[in-house]
């Protein structure tokens, strides 16, 4: 037993033995592999350089800028009022319709006058009679019949008894309300056998063509601002219309408040559209138009040091990279601003992507999502 026993421990230590060398080898060549593959990524990474990044890049182009100035304003008529009455009175009748177009000095509104009707015509009766008294007397003044004071007093009671007369056909006149001027007329809730008294609104009346506009600028805006600019309106009830006009006035008095002045500006409305009270967004056009080097304001990258893009070259050896320069601003419309120093017509500039790149990286050019390039840009709901 005992030889059996000796004879049978040295085969297992050799196997245990095996084993662990085959684990080791096995550790090994799994290392081996590994650092080999590192070894060539590293390599990898020294030939190729940093991965690319993707960016949107648009080509740099010159366009003709109008100078602007922006404010906004509010539509008013060039003649409104509210038609009233200037007597007491029942409304006999109505003479039009809410919304009609109306004409200066067409019948509105007729109260009842026929009582002031009938003392018109005995005020003119009266008036005939001591005409013809008058008229008498005259004869027998130049008979020598009356003296000089009694003709004086027949002409002084002919002019009382006329101006009576007058008197009261003005009053009749007055319970018949007409047009002042042109203009639509608004809705009424005047009815007939309503009594209105003195300053009752009947209807508003507006003049629509052409309207005012009356805005306000800050005073640094002065110097731009002269009679005759043209002057252009949008506004958000008509997206895809725009209307123009000149600016006829601008108020003479500063706002302490606010350091702001008012303008005026006359604008034709021949479709009707536009509707006193009105917001509008009003661009004065200020100056000769200038010739600028543009860009979508999401190219600049503005910094303490100043003002950068990244322009996209190829290298020597045909790769595209990118290339930060400082450039020099201008102003700013819409969507774009301008670049007087620094680029030129035709350069590559990257417009979105700049926050992860730097002199050198290289770059993926991507047409998706592009950025907003609009000189005039409207507010989008989605």
């Amino acid at each position: 037993m005992s030889d059996l026993t000796g004879t049978s421990k040295p085969p297992l230590r050799r196997r245990v033995i095996i084993a662990v060398i085959a684990v080791v080898v096995l550790v090994l060549l799994v290392a081996g592999v590994k650092a080999w593959q590192i070894m060539g990524y590293i390599a990898a990474a020294k030939k190729n350089g940093a991965p690319a990044q993707t960016v949107t890049t648009i080509v740099a182009s010159s366009s003709d800028w109008q100078p602007e100035v922006s404010a906004v304003g509010s539509v008013r008529a060039v003649r409104g009022v509210d038609v009233t009455t200037e007597v007491t009175g029942l409304v006999r009748s109505l003479e039009f319709h809410s919304g009609d177009e109306a004409k200066r000095g067409q019948v509105l509104v007729r109260l009842n006058a026929d009582s002031d009707i009938a003392t018109l015509h005995s005020l003119e009766a009266a008036a005939d009679l001591a005409a013809t008294v008058y008229e008498r007397d005259k004869l027998q003044f130049e008979a020598q019949a009356i003296s000089q004071a009694q003709l004086d007093a027949d002409a002084a009671d002919l002019k009382n008894k006329r101006a009576q007369a007058a008197a009261q056909a003005a009053l009749v006149e007055k319970k018949i309300i007409r047009a002042p001027f042109d203009g639509r007329l608004g809705i009424t809730t005047v009815n007939p056998g309503q009594y209105l008294n003195t300053g009752d609104k009947v209807v508003t009346l507006q003049q629509l063509d052409p309207v005012y506009v009356d805005f306000r600028l800050p005073q640094e805006d002065l110097a731009q601002i002269s009679l005759g600019l043209e002057v252009r309106l949008s506004l958000d009830a008509f997206p895809n219309d725009s209307f123009g006009g000149k600016i006829t006035a601008a108020d003479p008095l500063i706002d302490s408040a606010s350091r702001n002045f008012q303008a005026e500006a006359t604008v034709p409305n021949p479709g009707r559209k536009l509707l006193p009270g009105m917001f509008v967004r009003v661009a004065v056009l200020s100056g000769a138009k200038q010739h600028y080097l543009t860009l979508p304001q999401t190219a600049i990258t503005f910094n303490p040091y100043g003002s950068t893009v990244f322009l996209a070259h190829k290298d020597e050896k045909g790769q595209l990279i990118a290339q930060q320069i400082f450039v020099t601003t201008g102003p700013a419309r819409g969507d774009q601003i301008a670049v007087l120093k620094g680029v030129k017509d035709g350069d590559e500039i990257v417009t979105t992507g700049q926050l992860k790149l730097k002199n050198g990286t290289p770059l993926d050019i991507s047409t998706m999502a592009q950025p907003t390039d609009d000189a005039h840009p409207r507010p989008q709901e989605h």
